[in-house]
């Protein structure tokens, strides 16, 4: 995707289309994101070489941001004793959660669902929190 693409045009004669602030650049946020000669970039890929590959919608993640933040966070924490769980109801991306169990995250379900996820994902079951309310006793 180029910066222009990113950007839009307005009706008026192709002029630019000025996006609020507000407006979803991930470069503004998300490490691993970056513009090079005007097409966005995840890492070394890029994402318009990626939609042609893959088609669109598409998701696309940087394992280098993720990293990044999960270390961060327990560098953090320093000598504190601590595990890092992340809730498998905010992504179940298979990719993502093997990332993450490879990093030595912990993770925090709520469903039978979200254990088949992790499973599938080859997480180990010493990894994971089973919480939230009204738990039937088959769960």
């Amino acid at each position: 995707m180029s910066r222009r693409a990113a950007q839009g045009t307005s009706k008026r004669a192709g002029a630019p289309l000025r996006l609020p602030v507000t407006s979803a650049d991930p470069v503004r946020y998300t490490p691993g994101f970056s513009w090079r000669d005007a097409e966005l970039y995840c890492e070394k890929v890029s994402l318009s070489e990626m939609a042609e590959r893959v088609g669109t919608p598409t998701y696309v993640y940087s394992a280098a941001s993720i990293t990044g933040t999960v270390r961060g966070l327990d560098r953090a924490l320093g000598r504190l004793p601590h595990t890092l769980c992340y809730s498998v109801k905010a992504n179940s991306n298979l990719s993502i959660l093997r990332l993450l169990s490879g990093l030595g995250s912990g993770f925090d379900i709520v469903s039978g669902g979200e254990l088949y996820r992790l499973q599938r994902a080859g997480v180990a079951v010493n990894q994971v929190v089973f919480s939230g309310v009204g738990k039937s006793r088959e769960e």
